[in-house]
């Protein structure tokens, strides 16, 4: 069984934790771990690879996940020294066009007979031996070349889900496992609150999961049946993907691709789908009030943490990554602290944060993109101050790696080594730089810096020029092909 990882999404919610270049899914948020990596560990133990779907971006913040996660000796079928393994892939799409194409995409990479878990990577799933029991009851059915969809048993009346309404029960001739698995009669947008408890008294409703089950070649030819266009335009896609080291689709095949969800597109028509209603403790972080749900409270139900003071205050969710939080007389805030950015917010309102989100896009920030720090294939930049007229950075490069070819219009930067050793090509001259030692680069020249030694080369940038931004790079050669 494979599990394709759907890696898409900006996780706007949860900002200014979750940004752009950096979402929810590979934040470790729980015991030093991130959503994508706690979706691995968790389907590894019954799935044999994993293919994962994602944009360039986040491409690299996987790869380099998963390699952390193998040197930690923590069970998962990927090899870090061979990214091109045949049962560990990876899927670039240029563009998203929602969840239908993404799955389309993997499953043309694969055999007929493949039975595919499909999962979202940013979901958390506390019950796992419950999981486990779903996930043996959907491969049955998928044997039987049906889709298989989850649905969570509903809690309270939630109006921000979608919901399945279970039909008929399946036959016990049809399963070798006990279960409830019903037939799918009807899938339900978000509802209103009147209608939610409805749905919850009925008994038979369930929150559509977005986890599936199918073989590879099943869910091709329902997607052949009921959505052609997706279907034909995947395949051109496909056809004229890169396919080297991952499986990378063209920018202008990807675009065509008409965009749609896998419900709409396939699981709302086919007659081939199940539910397996699933009791597994699930929660799909969608808002910091759900967040809050999953962190441990003190007797007045306000966040535990080392770094948050609370006096006469209740039912607080404070997230802080460094400063001290201090609280008097407040109640019912979600207060999240990151080096850049501050959100208060009243419980209950949280969902109101993607307005917050379209304002900062509508403005000269790029708070709604990227943390302080930034996740690059190489390693990390920090920025330490940006002011008008020059930039200071922390840069460190991971061993092994080095920066792109490259040169810049607006800007001059000088390059101070702070630990490691440093090749730095500086137009046609190359030269060693070491700790405590300097280099300049002027506005227009071609550079690029390498790591050679088996530790981090940590160095301080310090760029100056009329305008320092990120995307006065010019690159001329790049060992990861981006532009």
């Amino acid at each position: 069984m494979t599990n394709i990882i759907l890696c898409g999404g900006n996780g706007t919610r949860l900002w200014p934790i979750s940004r752009t270049l950096m979402p929810k899914q590979f934040v470790k948020l729980f015991d030093n771990k991130s959503l994508f990596q706690m979706t691995v560990e968790r389907n590894s133990k019954v799935c044999d690879s994993q293919f994962i779907v994602s944009n360039a971006e986040q491409y690299f913040l996987a790869f380099d996940q998963l390699e952390e996660m193998t040197k930690k000796d923590i069970k998962v079928s990927f090899d870090s020294s061979n990214v091109n393994k045949p049962n560990n892939k990876y899927l670039l799409e240029p563009v998203g066009r929602n969840t239908a194409p993404a799955i389309a995409l993997a499953c043309l990479a694969l055999d007929y007979e493949e039975i595919v878990l499909v999962t979202p990577s940013d979901h958390l799933i506390k019950d796992e031996k419950e999981y486990e029991k779903v996930l043996a009851t959907a491969k049955e059915l998928t044997l039987q070349n049906n889709l298989v969809t989850f649905g969570i048993k509903p809690t309270f009346a939630e109006v921000g889900f979608g919901y399945i309404e279970g039909g008929e029960v399946c036959s016990p001739s049809t399963l070798v496992s006990e279960s409830s698995a019903r037939d799918v009669k009807d899938f339900h947008e978000k509802p209103d609150l009147e209608t939610a408890k409805k749905y919850l008294k009925a008994g038979n409703f369930y929150w559509n999961s977005g986890i599936f089950m199918f073989k590879a070649g099943v869910f091709l030819e329902e997607l052949k049946k009921y959505s052609l266009d997706i279907y034909d335009t995947s395949i051109e896609a496909f056809n004229g993907a890169s396919k080297d080291e991952t499986i990378r689709i063209k920018h202008d095949d990807m675009a065509i691709i008409p965009e749609d969800s896998i419900d709409y597109a396939v699981m709302e028509k086919s007659t081939k789908v199940k539910v397996v209603p699933s009791d597994i403790a699930w929660s799909d972080l969608g808002s910091f009030d759900a967040l809050s749900e999953e962190y441990d409270k003190d007797e007045n139900g306000n966040s535990i943490d080392e770094n948050i003071i609370a006096i006469n205050s209740t039912n607080n969710f404070v997230h802080t990554s460094e400063r001290m939080v201090t609280l008097a007389d407040i109640n019912d805030l979600i207060v999240v602290d990151t080096p850049d950015a501050l959100l208060i917010s009243q419980k209950g309102s949280s969902q109101k944060i993607k307005a917050i989100v379209k304002e900062l896009k509508g403005r000269e920030t790029e708070l709604h993109n990227i943390h302080q720090t930034a996740y690059r294939p190489w390693g990390t930049y920090t920025i330490l101050e940006d002011t008008p007229g020059y930039k200071i950075k922390r840069i460190e490069v991971k061993p092994g790696k080095r920066l792109s070819l490259q040169k810049h219009f607006h800007r001059n930067e000088h390059w101070i080594v702070v630990s490691g050793t440093a090749t730095v090509q500086v137009g046609d001259k190359v030269q060693i730089i070491r700790p405590n030692e300097s280099t300049y680069i002027k506005m227009g020249e071609v550079h690029r810096l390498t790591n050679d030694g088996v530790i981090p080369v940590v160095l301080i940038e310090a760029q100056v020029g009329e305008y320092t931004g990120e995307d006065d790079i010019v690159r001329i050669e790049d060992d990861f092909d981006r532009k």
